[in-house]
């Protein structure tokens, strides 16, 4: 029997990943038909700056750590052996070719959703893919690429968090530890990470 599955894909750097990324990806998988949600880890985004960002396989350590006991979450490398910067339509090339039974869905943030047009063959991605965008501060729905594949949803959890604030106040020895899973925050306490 084929082993058909729905993922979410969930991109980001995650540097670090913080209790925003896990409540978004848990939001979408309750409120969805998603059998996982797949937390793809960027080694480099095309679109952010990298002289604050982490080596990748700590990011992805931190990650598998923030998702350990959820059984629908799934830390992915899948990024890490392709070209640099990572591009979407390239992950989902490489995903539906490995996996061509699985139905993928991409989840963004209205911060990424606005500029979806300017994204590498996007039309590929918003002709092929179901696109779940959840809200961000300063970014309105009514700035983002109209599509049939584009689904805004306005009762995602607002989450205004970002790993920026969260690496500047960690520079600074502020207790973060109810902003990030216990875990998460001991390995960046216990490597002396994001300290300057």
């Amino acid at each position: 029997m084929i082993d058909q599955k729905n993922i979410g894909l969930f991109f980001g750097t995650f540097n670090p990943p913080h209790i925003g990324h896990t409540l978004i990806a848990n939001y979408f998988y309750i409120t969805n038909d998603f059998d996982e949600i797949w937390l793809i880890v960027s080694p480099q985004n095309p679109f952010k700056k990298n002289s604050n960002l982490l080596d990748a396989n700590l990011r992805l350590k931190m990650v598998e750590l923030a998702i350990e006991d959820a059984h629908f979450l799934k830390a992915s490398d899948v990024e890490f052996d392709l070209p640099k910067p990572s591009y979407t339509y390239k992950t989902l090339e490489t995903l539906t070719t490995r996996f061509p039974h699985y139905n993928f869905s991409i989840i963004i943030g209205s911060d990424n959703a606005v500029s979806l047009d300017k994204w590498e063959n996007y039309q590929y991605l918003i002709d092929n893919f179901t696109i779940y965008v959840y809200p961000r501060n300063g970014f309105l729905s009514s700035n983002i690429f109209k599509h049939k594949n584009i689904f805004i949803d306005s009762n995602a959890p607002y989450i205004d968090i970002c790993s920026k604030w969260i690496r500047e106040q960690l520079s600074q020895n502020k207790d973060l530890r109810f902003f990030l899973r216990k875990s998460v925050y001991d390995f960046i306490i216990e490597n002396k990470l994001y300290v300057s």
